[in-house]
């Protein structure tokens, strides 16, 4: 959701180029003063500090650099794993930095409040952390561990929302405003709290897994126990922008989450997601109830000072007064889609009660009041997080920076000034009188996060529980100060009537027609940038139709929210639509509205899930339904995906409705070019390998515990194995010798006797006539090597040699043999193209001689 009049945004400012031909000159963020009139005006009357020392604090906290901070991703015992190598390799080297001036260096600390110390808060001076070697090692190894997935760059106070929504195994869970993703990247590991431990459990009892050497937490096998462990639940993250929508899907991929569908719709007309009917009242539709909503709604961001600098400079007053009606929309939608008993947390990075309580309290008072919606209160969740209570009373600033303490006051204004009001008030902002069913709200059970109380950014968090199902109320009509007509011409009343019609379409399930909406949302993270080899990735294993997957960079990052957006940046549904209605650099809407590839089930009984089965002797106890395409014909072509029996139902029940779905299912399987008719044409591509992993039989399986062998299937891409090669590989040589050829499986199982080579994996092994390749991305190659053995030299690529070998040799050769081996060290080149960062077996590139290239170019 763009906002739609944000003055002073980038475009302008220090950022434009001066008259002529000269170059804009240099000028850094220090040159920004940290003033604004208003802004001090309006927060020192209206937040009640509790002295004169802790007002002085939080203004001084506000204009101090904002700490780094990251989180540990990923299951528990992967992510504790992660940070022991912080502790064990890099805290104590820097902890021993003797610095110039003799002041103490400080390693990145834990979040006291955060479970299980998971995420880390580090403020050492920059020019610290570029001068001594043991930042730049640790540096390295966030940047590693970054682009495969294993830490998040997030700001500390965006972690709060999902902590408190009480996620549990099982649940449908839905983020309404998610791009860029870090908040959905935890409530998606939420819900598979626990999967793996159920699910080795659940093969043991059956015989089909022989237990752990490692003693495993307690795992209780009734929790979710409907699909033999696996995860039967659900996150749909969504985004108002299709480019951020995408982005989602960049971030939320490497979870490799077969539960998780990203869509692409306006959060205030969220549509109903349809389901199978019930087979006992076969006569009734049904529709999606989620059980969890996290409305981290679009806002002026006022808490974002400490990053976001411009915000000091470019700050006034009407930014949120433009944003309340949109994040009382929001959060009505969310309160009507959830089940009852079911909770919505709102939040927001703005410290602007405008934005916080007036939405909250305007929100249940459309919802029926008290009796149907309820603040929960939270004081005893994460004792050790700072925080105030939110206020009963409040004051509101107009756009001239005249501050007003009630609605009574406005009314009483406009009477003795000819009816004149102040610009973009109304009613619905300002507290409520005695007289309505609201006025005495606990909003004291609301939390706001201030910079000075934990070194943090400002955040608003409010958590609310559905006691009963209601009929929202109309919007009221805008009593505002100033009737004006909107940007597109449309007279306010008839936007009022419109989007009456529209709410009630969504609440139907109706498609809707998207109305302009206004709002900054976040971007990612500044430290996610150095994640652009992820990118490279994308590019190379995305399928044709998900290409604009691999243009993350389009957006900036951060997880907090932009302090003013471009000038122009309106509604991305109907800024980017030109007069012929078809977006730039998208494809053509489908009939349904859609701008995706269609997904497209196979049946049980197809031809290729028949040969795939057969080929990796997979246990008929893995459910063989749930696999799909993302093309128009269904057939087959490149990648085949899974997904959850949930997301199945929703993908089928909802095609041609005009839900617009951008990501869904994990791609399991990829189409390889196979050295024979009786290997499976079909590798089991990394993500999808712990999904399946625990159904294929032993005939594809190769068992490693050496960590020098492991060493050196990571280090070589494409090695060589023929002739006595297989001696090389310690004790998985003869089995890989004996081995048919084609996709296999390679079980790492450390005997934990080396801390740092311990945890459990399987990954995919590709076995052709002359070689035995690791499947896996080049960084991810590389974040094991760091991760496992501190190696940071670079990987090698024995086709690229091989190729450049080829070459170099044909230099001094005859003309005429001279050209026969460029051309064939072209071939080489051109399939292998891109795949080098990807890991993949050159033969597969999209480029050139595409997936059916020749295994002689690499073999």
């Amino acid at each position: 959701m763009g906002r739609k009049k944000f003055r002073g945004g980038r475009k302008g400012g220090f950022n434009r180029a001066p008259r002529g031909d000269g170059p804009a000159p240099y000028r850094s963020y220090q040159e920004i003063v940290k003033e604004n009139a208003n802004l001090e005006t309006f927060y020192n009357s209206a937040l009640p500090f509790d002295t004169d020392e802790e007002k002085l604090e939080f203004w001084l906290a506000l204009k101090r650099e904002l700490p780094n901070s990251f989180r540990f991703c990923g299951s528990k015992g992967h992510a504790l794993a992660v940070k022991r190598l912080l502790e064990t390799r890099y805290v104590p080297d820097i902890v021993n930095i003797e610095r110039y001036d003799g002041e103490p260096v400080q390693a990145p600390q834990p979040v006291p409040w955060y479970p299980d110390q998971l995420a880390y808060s580090m403020n050492t001076p920059k020019h610290v952390i570029r001068k001594f070697p043991p930042f730049a090692a640790f540096q390295k190894f966030l940047v590693s561990e970054t682009s495969v997935g294993n830490i998040s760059r997030q700001e500390v106070v965006s972690m709060i929302p999902p902590l408190l929504m009480d996620v549990e195994p099982g649940m449908s869970v839905l983020d309404l405003c998610a791009a860029p993703g870090s908040k959905a990247a935890q409530l998606l590991e939420m819900v598979h709290a626990g999967e793996e431990a159920r699910i080795r459990k659940f093969m043991q009892s059956l015989g089909e897994a022989k237990p752990q050497a490692v003693v495993e937490e307690d795992v209780d096998l009734s929790v979710d126990a409907g699909d033999d462990g696996r995860t039967t639940g659900l996150l749909i993250a969504n985004d108002a922008d299709y480019k951020r929508s995408h982005m989602l899907v960049h971030q939320l991929k490497r979870l490799s989450s077969p539960n998780l569908l990203v869509t692409n719709h306006d959060a205030t007309l969220y549509p109903a997601i349809k389901l199978p009917r019930d087979p006992e009242h076969p006569d009734k539709g049904q529709y999606l109830r989620f059980d969890r909503i996290l409305a981290d709604v679009p806002c002026s961001g006022d808490g974002t000072l400490r990053k976001n600098i411009n915000l000091w400079k470019d700050w006034q007053p009407g930014n949120a007064l433009g944003l309340h009606i949109t994040q009382v929309r929001i959060l009505v939608r969310a309160l009507q889609m959830l089940k009852v008993g079911g909770r919505v947390i709102y939040s927001t990075c703005s410290m602007n009660p405008v934005e916080n309580e007036a939405v909250v309290v305007s929100a249940i008072e459309r919802c029926g009041g008290p009796e149907k919606i309820a603040i929960v209160d939270c004081k005893d969740r994460l004792p050790l997080l700072k925080r105030k209570p939110g206020m009963h009373q409040w004051q509101i600033m107009d756009k001239s920076g005249r501050i007003w303490s009630s609605w009574e006051e406005v009314q009483q204004h406009a009477l003795t000034h000819d009816g004149h009001m102040p610009g973009k008030l109304s009613e619905t902002m300002f507290a409520r009188p005695d007289s309505s069913n609201c006025s005495a709200l606990p909003l004291d059970r609301c939390m706001r996060v201030y910079a000075h109380q934990q070194d943090t950014g400002g955040f608003f968090i409010t958590v609310l529980e559905k006691k009963d199902e209601f009929k929202a109320k109309p919007e009221a009509k805008a009593r505002t100060t100033t009737e004006v007509t909107s940007a597109n011409g449309t007279e306010p009343a008839e936007v009022e009537a419109k989007m009456e019609i529209e709410e009630e379409k969504a609440t139907l399930g109706e498609p809707t027609d998207v109305l302009p909406t206004v709002g900054a949302k976040r971007t990612l993270e500044d430290g996610d940038e150095e994640t652009k080899p992820d990118v490279k990735r994308q590019r190379t294993d995305s399928i044709p139709g998900e290409k604009s997957e691999a243009q993350p960079d389009a957006v900036t990052k951060t997880e907090d929210v932009l302090p003013e957006p471009k000038k122009d940046a309106i509604n991305p549904e109907t800024k980017a639509t030109p007069a012929n209605g078809v977006q730039a650099n998208r494809r053509a809407r489908a009939s349904d509205g859609s701008n995706e590839e269609p997904f497209k089930y196979l049946p049980s009984d197809h031809a290729v899930i028949q040969d795939i089965e057969k080929f990796y002797k997979i246990s008929p106890r893995f459910p063989t339904d749930r696999f799909m395409v993302r093309n128009a014909t269904g057939e087959p072509a490149k990648a085949i995906y899974y997904t959850s029996a949930l997301l199945r139902d929703i993908l089928v029940e909802n095609e041609g409705r005009g839900v617009k779905f951008v990501h869904g299912g994990v791609k399991m399987f990829m189409k390889q070019d196979a050295p024979s008719a009786e290997v499976c044409r079909w590798r089991i591509q990394s993500e999808g390998m712990p999904i399946i992993e625990g159904y294929v039989g032993p005939e594809r399986t190769v068992r490693l515990t050496n960590k020098e062998t492991f060493r050196k299937l990571l280090k070589e891409m494409f090695p060589k194995f023929i002739d006595d090669d297989w001696k090389k590989l310690n004790e998985i040589g003869e089995r890989a010798k004996e081995i048919g050829m084609g996709c296999c499986l390679l079980y790492v199982e450390p005997d934990g006797s080396d801390p740092d080579f311990s945890e459990r994996m399987v990954l995919p092994l590709w076995k052709s006539f002359h070689s035995l390749n690791l499947m896996l991305p080049k960084e991810d190659r590389s974040a094991m090597l760091l991760r496992v053995f501190n190696d940071t030299s670079p990987v090698i690529n024995q086709t690229l040699k091989d190729s450049a070998k080829k070459e170099d040799e044909a230099t001094n050769a005859d003309p005429e043999v001279q050209d026969e081996t460029m051309s064939d060290a072209a071939v080489v080149g051109d399939v292998n193209g891109g795949e080098e960062a990807a890991g993949q077996p050159p033969h597969e590139a999209e480029g050139g001689n595409g997936a059916d290239a020749p295994n002689s170019a690499t073999d």
